[in-house]
């Protein structure tokens, strides 16, 4: 692991900031109801398609950083750091939220029973909080098709398949030694494994069953551009700016098209918005253009850095907005400000989501700043980590998520 890093990808480092918002939106509206409105729920009703952007740009940036490794993966050299750094990255808040949220079904259903109500926890459509899956779960083993349900943490179904995949990649850094043939079998190959997995009846909203070939397809796509990228990647440096941004609009183009105009999600047209989306990482990939531009601005790079904390603790958010609009909202003929509150369910019918996201970016900077952060400089061996993410850690949501 001597090797020195090439450059830190910026623009794919503050990419990673809208996925997590789109995610928490899609999840509340997923349990709350959509808004009735045209513009925001066909985008958000296809914000599980993000996890195959952070899938892919894990696959991407990982290449990109350890391509020129894999003797050393092979030899055992750099495969044992590999996984501590990736462990040191994923595993400390995992581990938090999965006891954190131990606590709360501990609590929640106490509360329940003294109250004399059914606990969110032992509703049918929450996540299911077994002792088997709080094992697989602390073994990051739950989304390797064991079971047939979301188990505890449900989004951090995206960490176990993300470990899977950093136990997998010294098979496709392998592959990665080869050029244009090799990367060509492997982008074909992961696009053809999503459209047939498009095909079983739910889309690619796939998470504890078959979320694994998921993964394993945008992570070879990932892999695969990040072989073309550096077989062409000076070519492209000779290309003006105006070239990487023409280039972006065209996938942001292609991306709109995708989400407004296939109708609604869960359906086989689910691969093309996942496909402008893995288009968009590799326009991305020279830093250059009016998007990557952007995406380098303070504001991006602040919530890419926080968005897997955003991610992975965003259903401790959702879980308390359930629980409050269960048990804690007035009654419709409760007078608010000096109107009944069914006056006011216009006004909070599209508060709410954004009052959610809110307190689930703020939730995600507080564990950020006082669980992963500190964890992963202990991990690490005490090394301040800096304020703006390594190389390695841009193509990551958990990675990824």
């Amino acid at each position: 692991m001597s090797n020195p890093r090439p450059p830190e990808i910026r623009a794919l480092a503050g990419a990673r900031a809208i996925p997590p918002l789109v995610l928490v939106l899609f999840h509340f509206c997923e349990g709350h109801g959509y808004r009735g409105a045209t513009w925001f729920d066909l985008p958000v009703g296809r914000g599980y398609l993000w996890v195959e952007f952070f899938f892919a740009l894990s696959g991407f940036i990982l290449t990109y950083v350890y391509g020129a490794r894999v003797a050393e993966f092979w030899g055992g050299k750099a495969f044992v750091p590999f996984l501590k750094s990736r462990l040191s990255r994923l595993y400390p808040l995992h581990l938090a939220m999965l006891l954190l949220m131990l606590a709360m079904v501990v609590v929640l259903r106490a509360v329940a029973a003294h109250y004399h109500y059914v606990s969110i926890y032992d509703e049918p459509w929450h996540p299911i909080v077994n002792w088997q899956g709080f094992v697989a779960s602390a073994f990051l083993v739950q989304a390797w098709n064991l079971f047939g349900y979301l188990s505890w943490n449900g989004a951090s179904w995206f960490v176990s398949v993300e470990w899977l995949l950093c136990l997998l990649f010294p098979f496709y850094l392998f592959v990665a030694r080869g050029r244009w043939l090799a990367a060509l079998a492997l982008i074909l190959g992961g696009g053809i494994a999503l459209t047939l997995l498009a095909r079983t009846g739910y889309g690619l909203d796939l998470t504890f069953h078959n979320g694994i070939y998921r993964g394993m397809a945008d992570f070879a796509i990932g892999v695969g551009l990040a072989m073309i990228f550096r077989e062409v990647k000076t070519r492209g440096d000779a290309l003006p700016d105006i070239a990487f941004t023409f280039a972006q609009i065209a996938a942001l183009i292609a991306l709109g098209l995708a989400l407004y105009d296939t109708g609604w999600a869960r359906t086989p047209l689910d691969v093309l918005t996942a496909f402008a989306e893995i288009a968009l990482i590799f326009t991305l990939a020279w830093d250059r253009g009016a998007l990557a531009a952007l995406f380098t601005t303070r504001p991006f790079r602040f919530f890419g850095e926080i968005s897997y904390a955003v991610y992975i603790g965003q259903l401790v958010v959702l879980q308390m907005a359930r629980h409050a609009q269960l048990h804690w909202l007035p009654a419709p003929a409760d007078i608010v400000f000096g109107r009944p509150w069914a006056q006011w369910q216009p006004v909070w019918h599209w508060t709410v989501p954004f009052l959610v996201l809110l307190g689930a970016v703020l939730w995600g900077w507080l564990i950020f700043v006082l669980i992963e952060r500190p964890a992963a400089a202990m991990l690490k061996g005490g090394t301040r980590l800096s304020s703006r993410p390594s190389a390695a850690r841009a193509g990551t949501h958990g990675d990824a998520v």
